[in-house]
This record gives structure tokens, sequence and C-alpha cells, in this order.
């Protein structure tokens, strides 16, 4: 059963990131700032965020648990045990990165003002190419199973 999670999972966040490098590189030719965005631009930085908020969730609260729980049925800890138990596994090559890329996430999904958009839109741009690089990583990773 948990294999067969990792598979439905490993499914779901290729489906995800294809559609997140699709919008990235959209959004990467327009402003990054919301001040500057005609309101089909903010529409498409609308897309992005919701993309990168999915695939990064998909990763860290599914993935990630499904393929430890594969390798090791009793494992149990929190959300940073099991992103040490990542790199252990080679899933990602660092936890912080993703720690951060986790609040990101946390603060995508909640209220924020206008004045933080630029911010937030510039720290999602930095950490795209580690999320799309997910997909390589997790193709190598599943093998296994």
């Amino acid at each position: 059963m948990t294999t067969a999670l990792v598979g439905t999972y490993y499914t779901k966040i290729i489906k995800s990131l294809r559609y997140l490098d699709y919008t990235f590189k959209r959004v990467s030719q327009m402003p990054i700032d919301p001040a500057l965005m005609s309101e089909p631009e903010k529409e498409a930085w609308d897309g992005f965020v919701t993309r990168f908020a999915r695939s990064s969730d998909l990763f860290l609260s599914r993935f990630i648990k499904a393929y430890i729980r594969a390798d090791d049925p009793a494992f149990d800890g929190s959300f940073r045990d099991h992103l040490n138990r990542a790199e252990k596994l080679g899933l990602i090559e660092s936890v912080d990165p993703w720690l951060e890329i986790r609040e990101l996430r946390n603060v995508l999904v909640h209220e924020y003002s206008d004045s933080d958009l630029k911010k937030i839109f510039e720290k999602m741009v930095h950490y795209t190419p580690l999320v799309l690089g997910l997909e390589q990583r997790l193709a190598n990773a599943t093998q296994k199973f």
C-alpha cells in the first residue's frame, strides 16, 4: 500500500511540476513588482503562486512521508525529522532550503499584503529551480520501488 502511494504521489507531483515549469517560464518574462503589472500579468502570477504552493506541498507533505514510510514503516517524527531523513535518502540535497520553501508556502496560503508580494515573488523565483529539480531526483529515487 505504501509503495503504491509513492507511485501515486510521484505521478501527481510530476504533473504539478510540469504546470509549474510552464507558468514559471511565463512569469519570468513579466515584471516582478505588482505595481508594474497589468491585470493579465497579475493573473499569471496568481497561477504561478498556486502552482508553486501545490508542487511544494505535494512534495513536502505527501511524497516525503509516503517515501519514508515505504522505506521504514516504523518511522515517526516531526516535519524536520522527515526532511532530515529525506536528505539521508537522497531526496533532497539540504534541509534548510526546504524549510524556507515550506515557510514560503505557508505564507502563500494565508493573507498577505500587496507590499509583501514583491518579496514573496522574488523568493518564489529564487526557489523554483530547486523545486523543478525534483523531477529528476524523484525519478531516480522511485526506481528502488
